[in-house]
Order: C-alpha cells, then structure tokens, then sequence
C-alpha cells in the first residue's frame, strides 16, 4: 500500500464524516419536527464537522504537495467550486460559533433559520464536492 493513498483515504474518512455531520445535525434539529431544544448540542456538533471539513480540505492539498511537490491540477470548473466550498465551509463554520455565542437570545424563528440557512450551506458545499472531484 502506498503511504500517499493511506493519507488521502484517511482524510477523505474524516471529510466524509464532517459532511454527513454538517448536513444530518442540521436537517435532525428542523425535521420531521423542529427540536431546538437539541440546537445547542447540534450547533457543537456542527461547528466541529465544519472545522473538520476544512481541515480535510486543506490537509487534500498538503498531502499533495507533501507527496507530489504540488497540488493538484484544477480546471477552471473545479476552481470554482473549490472556492464555492470554501465560503459555504467558513460561512457554516461562522454561522455555527454565531449561533453557540449568541444564539440564546435569538428568537425561535431566528434559531429556525439559521439551521435551515446551516442545511443548505451543507447542501451547497456537498454540490460543490461532486463539481470538484469530477473537473479535477
């Protein structure tokens, strides 16, 4: 086994995990009913999976250079998306520790919105994820 394909399998675990985390912990606390009463415990969750996201992220492209001495050759496309990825990543990251620091005095819509608005940042950086594996 080639160290190169350990490390690049190892994170894509971790970034995995941070994905389904980002989106499942949302989408838990808004359906089939809202359970706000978890939101502070999901927002911790939230907040580490979107931490782990981009760390993963970045760790993609320093496994490269570690190995490769570059990174990877990306299409105009996949640009893009990367950097699509990257807001909706730092803007759920935000949006998270916003809400952990203040949410408590946010109203019950407040509250309802920011994790819809979490939900379709996780929606939004997973769409980018498939442009981005496919036009790298």
């Amino acid at each position: 086994m080639l160290p190169e394909n350990l490390a690049y399998a190892l994170t894509q675990v971790v970034h995995n995990f941070g994905a389904t985390a980002v989106l499942g912990g949302a989408i838990f606390v808004l359906w089939p009913v809202s359970r706000l009463e978890y939101g502070r415990t999901f927002g911790w969750l939230i907040l580490g999976a979107w931490g782990a996201q981009i760390a993963s992220g970045g760790l993609f492209g320093l496994t490269s250079l570690y190995f490769y001495g570059e990174t990877p050759d990306l299409s105009g496309i996949a640009m893009i998306a990367l950097a699509v990825k990257v807001a909706a990543a730092t803007s759920g990251f935000l949006l998270a520790a916003a809400y952990l620091l203040r949410g408590q005095n946010w109203g019950r819509m407040t509250v309802m919105r920011a994790f819809k608005s979490l939900a379709v940042l996780a929606a939004i950086a997973l769409t980018a994820a498939a442009f981005l594996r496919w036009f790298s």
